[in-house]
């Protein structure tokens, strides 16, 4: 049972769909390392259709986020949409931010029946955003989106990767995000996979610091906060309530459910462009393909994801920690840097009373963000 009360032996917080890896951008920490043109096998729109169909077998409310690459680069999109909101889902999208993504398309997707459309912002200006996402205009378009969004009554999220070329921008980018009146910014520590592998990660005490700014940061901001790959956060949140620090950041849930916590394989899982099924999109380790078994299946019983969801399982420093149960460490940064998923998560700097073992040797850093 997660801490928050789900049971994620029987369904995951998030289920994403990589609808393409097709995207008009270059982003330097791409995971999927998105590509101009669409693959040839991806799942068909009918095969998609499955898909959602087997996803509602999660329960009601199950949330699916549409994701690529660029989900736009298909054609099918808003149908996809409207057939999943017809069938109890909670229909997402991460698009990028290009000229396709126009208002009206924004409006569609809205009529459609979307909860939620989600845009990444890696900068705090202009020229800081489009630098790092290898395309002039992109924040432009990432703006307009946005406010086509608020247009159309859709709840807004805010995506932001941090690494070492982003990490300053993080104060700058909180504005934005207050300024465009999202409902919550999702924060993604970088984890070293496709395009990403060959950027800097901020070191374990630079992320630490970080965490403890985005729980000052939630305490006062109208929007929530959530980590992707850093459910350590969840632990800099309970410390800092037991030291005393008002926040509810440790138990918070945003308006389509989602928290803070959720790891690989455990509330989360991820349905490649081509069927594959992941612990998450930056664990590709396959527990078998939806052309030929359930997602609902493959989630519940491989053994890949139920030794995700063991606490017990964990190596290291994880595994000897006290806060295991309410974080567990990023098993897709565990698996990249050390191809073991269940070895301890590189980017955490905290150190168990009552462990002895071996440290990650990393750069220090005391600067905040």
């Amino acid at each position: 049972m997660h801490p928050n009360g789900i049971d994620t032996d029987r369904r995951p917080f998030v289920l994403v769909w990589e609808l393409t890896r097709a995207c008009e951008l270059t982003c330097k920490h791409c995971r999927a390392d998105a590509q101009p043109e669409r693959h040839p096998d991806e799942l068909t729109t009918a095969e998609g259709k499955a898909l959602l169909d087997d996803a509602s077998r999660f329960g009601e409310n199950q949330l699916v986020v549409l994701s690529g690459g660029d989900p736009l680069a298909r054609d099918d999109t808003v149908e996809l949409v409207d057939y999943g909101a017809d069938l109890g889902l909670l229909m997402t999208l991460t698009p990028s931010g290009t000229a396709s993504l126009t208002p009206d398309r924004v409006e569609a997707l809205a009529d459609a029946g979307a909860r939620r459309l989600a845009v990444s912002v890696d900068g705090g200006s202009r020229a800081a955003h489009d630098e790092f996402r290898g395309e002039p205009g992109s924040f432009d378009a990432t703006i307009r989106a946005a406010e086509a969004a608020r247009d159309a009554g859709l709840p807004l999220q805010i995506n932001t990767t941090v690494c070492a070329e982003t990490v300053e921008q993080l104060p700058a980018i909180r504005d934005l995000v207050d300024d465009l009146g999202a409902v919550l910014w999702s924060v993604f520590f970088l984890v070293p996979v496709g395009r990403g592998a060959v950027l800097d990660s901020v070191s374990p005490e630079r992320a630490e610091r970080v965490m403890e700014w985005l729980v000052e940061v939630e305490s006062e901001a109208e929007f929530g906060i959530k980590t992707t790959e850093a459910p350590h956060y969840r632990r800099v949140a309970l410390q800092r309530r037991r030291d005393g620090v008002d926040n509810d950041t440790g138990a918070a849930a945003d308006a389509i459910g989602r928290r803070v916590g959720i790891t690989a394989g455990d509330g989360f899982a991820f349905v490649s462009h081509v069927g594959e099924v992941f612990p998450s999109g930056f664990l590709p380790e396959s527990a078998g393909n939806v052309r030929e078994t359930s997602v609902v299946d493959c989630y519940r019983e491989s053994d890949l994801f139920a030794s995700l969801r063991d606490p017990d399982a964990l190596g290291g420093k994880c595994g000897a920690c006290e806060f295991r149960g309410v974080c567990g460490g990023s098993r897709s940064r565990a698996y990249a840097e050390t191809g073991d998923p269940l070895a301890s998560d590189p980017l955490c700097s905290y150190v168990p009373e009552d462990y002895d073992g071996p440290l990650p040797d990393r750069q220090s850093s005391t600067a905040r963000p």
